[in-house]
């Protein structure tokens, strides 16, 4: 008989009728009562088993991290926590696990750190954070896909190998098909890319939007949502050599459309995430709850998770002017009194996250959107002011993450985008057929890029990025 998830018979009524169910132990106590566990819910189902009914061999193998099938039937609970639980009448085991083995690793019932959840990641998505995380970020995922379809995006998968640099930052990964032992070289005594696979240095992508404006411009709204790799040497809490982008495109859309699109985008997938995913983000709540006690009042949020997420959907996101931003943090507190650690002297600062926290949790005390940034500090592709010396550009800043979605209006005029590229330095010849595009009924289009993972730090109350992806990828940490 088919087994039910263990989500579903959570919902059902007590029944007379046999129920069968496939999940992992999570304990068992008083060789009476078996806590199972399936991974379709953070809550576990009670299975309780007449001891003396089953020889004792049976039941030394209902172990910790054991897999058992469970035959029974759906009983109302005479104990708390649950509404029903089964009454046991039938019982495999599908795995074993050996008791001595599950106590040195994550799966024995004790409490242990995230750091130590990370070295066994092979692992983790079978405790109670990770497994919640992991579902939150299923949850948005889907919903992501959702919102775009819904309002008439077409997904775009751009290609992961390539020549370009979106960015113009030049931390990528080089892909290579030589024998790194026997380089061909030139006559200059330099590495012959000419000879490599693709006849030229191959990177893995930073960013899918060059490739997606090229589609937006014949198919109109399109979006990406796939891995992208930087080469950064970082080892903070927020960056990942590898991580998850989506990147809408828009034609004929503004930097107040891009704006408009960034936050009804934003609100919707995190309403989906309170409304699908309740007892993932409880218990994501009420872990935070109890992080958030061994912390100086001044380093609370104030909100509960689930009330901050509300009161992300409900208010209108602050929309501010870079130069109106750098007035505001020229004369904050933290930068008179010297506590920033990149201090605010003059219009042109490339701003902080210390700098975008101080703007949404202390001053506007709600996510902000800036726009309108120095020419100087952002990339080649985005379209240049009347004044010659901003961009329109924008970002949309969360209280605990700092930036969480960057983008802009694009450059649309031919001989103005051809004079950045010039001027920052980037081969014409690499970028041709980007700049071919305005050639051929170029119109006024918009963008931009949300970091997957940082909005799923955000969602779930995390504070690590590398607690929110199955196999995060960082320096020196390729395990796995």
């Amino acid at each position: 008989m088919q087994h039910i998830e263990i989500k579903k018979l959570l919902q059902m009524e007590p029944s007379l009728h046999t129920v069968n169910v496939k999940g992992w132990v999570r304990s068992f106590r008083s060789n009476r009562f078996i806590a199972l566990n399936d991974g379709s819910t953070i809550n576990n189902i009670q299975c309780v088993i007449d001891f003396e009914s089953y020889d004792k061999e049976l039941l030394d193998r209902i172990t910790v991290g054991s897999a058992i099938h469970v035959a029974g039937v759906l009983k109302e609970s005479q104990g708390r926590g649950q509404a029903v639980e089964i009454e046991v009448k039938e019982i495999e085991i599908l795995g074993d696990a050996d008791t001595e083995e599950v106590k040195k690793t994550i799966l024995s019932p004790k409490r242990h750190t995230l750091e130590t959840l990370r070295e066994q990641a092979h692992l983790r998505a079978r405790t109670n954070t990770i497994g919640a995380v992991m579902r939150v970020r299923s949850a948005l995922s889907f919903a992501i896909h959702k919102y775009f379809q819904e309002n008439g995006f077409f997904h775009m998968h751009s290609p992961i190998l390539t020549a370009s640099d979106a960015e113009g930052a030049g931390e990528m990964f080089h892909v290579t098909n030589f024998d790194l032992d026997n380089l061909p070289k030139d006559e200059n005594g330099k590495v012959d890319h000419s000879k490599d696979f693709f006849g030229k240095t191959a990177n893995l992508t930073v960013s899918g939007q060059l490739e997606a404006e090229t589609y937006a411009m014949g198919l109109g709204k399109v979006y990406t949502f796939g891995p992208t790799f930087r080469a950064e040497n970082s080892n903070t809490t927020r960056h990942l050599a590898e991580f998850w982008m989506v990147e809408p495109e828009v034609a004929f859309y503004d930097l107040d459309n891009n704006m408009d699109l960034a936050e009804d985008f934003i609100k919707y997938v995190i309403k989906y995430a309170l409304e699908h995913c309740a007892d993932d983000l409880a218990f994501l709540e009420e872990r935070l709850n109890k992080e958030e006690q061994n912390k100086p009042q001044s380093e609370r949020t104030g909100m509960l998770l689930r009330e901050k997420l509300q009161f992300v959907i409900e208010n209108t996101f602050k929309r501010v002017s870079y130069t109106e931003a750098i007035d505001i943090l020229k004369d904050s507190k933290p930068n008179k009194k010297g506590k920033f650690k990149y201090p605010i002297d003059a219009w042109g600062a490339d701003l902080q996250s210390e700098h975008e926290r101080f703007l949404v949790e202390k001053h506007f005390k709600k996510p902000v959107i800036l726009f309108d940034y120095p020419a100087d500090i952002k990339a080649f592709y985005m379209r240049l002011n009347e004044d010659g010396k901003t961009v329109r550009a924008m970002d949309v800043l969360f209280p605990g993450i700092g930036e969480i979605v960057g983008g802009s209006q694009r450059e649309e005029r031919y001989d103005v985008l051809l004079d950045k590229v010039k001027n920052m330095g980037i081969d014409e010849k690499e970028v041709w057929w980007y700049l071919d595009i305005r050639k051929f009924g170029s119109v006024t289009h918009s963008g931009f890029g949300l970091g997957f993972e940082r909005l799923v730090l955000f969602v779930t109350g995390m504070t690590n990025i590398r607690d929110v992806i199955p196999y995060p990828r960082y320096p020196n940490h390729l395990e796995f």
